[in-house]
């Protein structure tokens, strides 16, 4: 597969049905083309979801009669919390979100411009931002996404040596189906993570990881055994 096909959305996230962003996500071929209209496409849906499962909660805030939000949570639209979600105590939101059924936002955690795809967790004290985590995705407590580079250059993605441009400023993580980071890892600006990928604990990940990979770290990343991905 060539190094573009990689980063496809199609390649990236195996289960559409299990997003409310399908439809944005499909009119795009890469991850971070999508990033920029995550607001208004919040603000579009939203309007027409069914006021029997979902209600409206300040300026473009939905939230699914069926989510459990707890008292301390803030959510700044737009924003839109998905059936059965769970948003715990301390959890700051602070728009451009939508947070996919079943999903886990944990204590002290904290997103920003992104989309979860249903039942993903960020469950103990986790910053993402600018990033898309695919279906059942899990961040360890701890593990971030860093979204902007230090020297505050257009961010790029690097694979088998070649860079990609994404002609961004902000863009954090891009996690496909069933990826697991251990606890405390970075996931640097621009980090790109196939579906059913392991990332080790304490890990600062940067450019791309193939699907179906372990990253022990930076130069030691190891194939999956085949019954380890079925």
């Amino acid at each position: 597969m060539k190094t573009w096909e990689m980063l496809k959305n199609e390649v990236l996230f195996r289960n559409l049905d299990e997003t409310m962003a399908a439809e944005l996500i499909k009119e795009k071929t890469y991850p971070w083309e999508v990033l920029p209209e995550i607001g208004a496409f919040i603000i579009k849906l939203g309007n027409t979801l069914s006021e029997e499962e979902y209600e409206k909660r300040g300026e473009n805030i939905w939230v699914a009669k069926s989510a459990v939000i707890f008292p301390t949570a803030y959510i700044h639209g737009p924003a839109i919390i998905g059936k059965y979600a769970e948003v715990r105590h301390g959890a700051f939101i602070r728009g451009n979100a939508i947070v996919g059924e079943g999903a886990v936002v944990g204590n002290s955690t904290e997103l920003k411009n992104v989309i979860l795809f249903n039942k993903v967790q960020v469950p103990h004290y986790n910053y993402v931002g600018d990033s898309i985590l695919g279906y059942k995705s899990h961040m360890g407590a701890g593990a971030i996404t860093s979204n902007v580079k230090s020297d505050k250059t257009l961010v790029t993605v690097f694979v088998n040596g070649e860079k990609v441009e994404t002609h961004l400023k902000k863009m954090g993580a891009i996690l496909g189906d069933e990826v697991e980071v251990g606890c405390n890892s970075v996931l640097n600006p621009g980090t790109v993570v196939g579906p059913k990928s392991n990332i080790y604990p304490l890990s600062m990940v940067r450019g791309y990881v193939a699907e179906s990979s372990i990253y022990k770290k930076s130069g030691d990343i190891v194939k999956k055994l085949e019954s380890a991905c079925e």
